[in-house]
């Protein structure tokens, strides 16, 4: 029988309520900053924790682009969440394929060296971005592919961590699912088809949100490979509002750093159930 202690209780209660003021105040102040004027938000110190009256025309103007109160031109911020968004996509779909055929091949089956492989693919997690950066640069630019989407997406697509991911998931798959696919004459491909697939639904669902995350907030490879303002992703897109001027509408700003939110929460808030159960479910 658990012990019931109300002390306890509401001490658990109040640390939550706090975390989840720490998170969301940020995000409240943020969208507040975002329904004032730049001139409202310059002259109060600090800043009101009142929405302004201001927000249609701040997000018209965030998305799709202007002249602020500044004087200053504005791209829009719609044709970046595009790009930020097939960017993610890309990177997210792609590594999962890729990662899920080579743990396939890696745990079913038999070939020289294979654990040496594994271990090759393992150990690139230990080298910093940092180090791959350069080397990984120089052959996009010998290639041609600065300013493209593959370019922005092929490099990030290799992950060692999903691969092991899917690897560890399959040595739990039991051996009878594999003697029953024998029996019945399936192939190596047709297995995964239609035994290792649907299994893996939930993983696949999981590392998706984890990578989808991971591709949309790429900053400093794309800044890297995009010198044409057409292929700036949104990340990108909000430091060059802040870069470079005297004056900064940072109405604008906050607008549209709300914006860039919205698609990661989307995917989080939509694949939740996914996500969780991928991440703890062990029943096969």
């Amino acid at each position: 029988m658990v012990e019931r202690r109300p002390v306890l209780t509401l001490l658990s209660h109040l640390v939550l309520v706090l975390g989840v003021l720490i998170v969301a105040f940020p995000v409240y102040l943020t969208w507040v900053a975002s329904t004032q004027t730049a001139r409202e938000i310059a002259q109060s110190a600090p800043l009101s924790l009142w929405p302004g009256g201001h927000g249609w025309q701040t997000y018209q103007l965030a998305l799709f682009g202007g002249v602020g109160e500044s004087g200053s031109t504005y791209p829009a911020a719609l044709p970046m969440m595009g790009i930020s968004l097939v960017s993610a996509m890309i990177i997210a779909l792609g590594k999962i394929s890729i990662s899920i055929l080579s743990a396939f091949a890696i745990v079913y089956f038999r070939f020289p060296l294979r654990s040496l492989v594994f271990w090759m693919v393992f150990v690139t997690l230990m080298l910093p971005v940092e180090v791959r950066i350069s080397p990984t640069y120089e052959v996009v630019s010998n290639l041609g592919l600065l300013n493209t989407y593959a370019g922005l997406t092929v490099p990030l697509i290799a992950s060692a961590t999903a691969t092991f991911l899917f690897r560890q998931f399959f040595l739990t798959i039991p051996d009878e699912l594999i003697e029953a696919a024998r029996m019945d004459g399936a192939g190596p491909m047709r297995f995964f088809k239609d035994m290792l697939l649907p299994l893996s639904a939930t993983p696949m669902a999981a590392l998706f949100v984890i990578q989808f995350i991971y591709g949309w907030n790429q900053y400093l490879w794309p800044l890297l490979v995009t010198t044409d303002e057409s292929m700036y992703p949104i990340v990108m897109g909000i430091k060059r509002l802040i870069a470079g001027e005297v004056y900064t509408d940072w109405n604008v700003v906050m607008a549209v750093t709300l914006l860039a939110m919205l698609p990661p929460a989307m995917v989080v808030i939509g694949m939740q159930k996914w996500f969780v159960k991928g991440l703890v479910d062990t029943e096969k």
